[in-house]
């Protein structure tokens, strides 16, 4: 039997995020990318208690960076890229709201 990994990965504070939660009741999480709407508005509901009205979902690309390092009186150049991931953001019923920073659900 496999084991379920979690759906929700950690929830996004923006200052941006912040805005929306105040005036819209839209939340941000960071989500597993194999995640579905489905899968998310079920681990919100049941992690939080509240009810889920919508849920929009990205792909989300990794950032190419470049590092630069000293090295023996030589420069080194070295490129990555940064992983890429899934954003979720979820937006609950009239006069719910959750509390990310105590991690339970709130009844307006």
């Amino acid at each position: 039997m496999a084991k379920k990994r979690a759906v929700l990965i950690r929830p996004i504070f923006t200052e941006k995020m912040t805005m929306l939660e105040d005036s819209e009741r839209k939340y941000a999480f960071e989500v597993r990318p194999s995640a579905n709407k489905m899968e998310v508005k079920d681990a919100v509901q049941k992690k939080f208690d509240v009810q889920v009205t919508k849920v929009a979902t990205m792909n989300m690309r990794g950032k190419m960076k470049t590092m630069t390092v000293r090295s023996g009186g030589h420069v080194i150049r070295t490129f990555g890229q940064r992983n890429h991931w899934k954003k979720a953001i979820v937006t609950l019923a009239e006069g719910q709201a959750i509390d990310l920073y105590q991690g339970e659900g709130v009844s307006l």
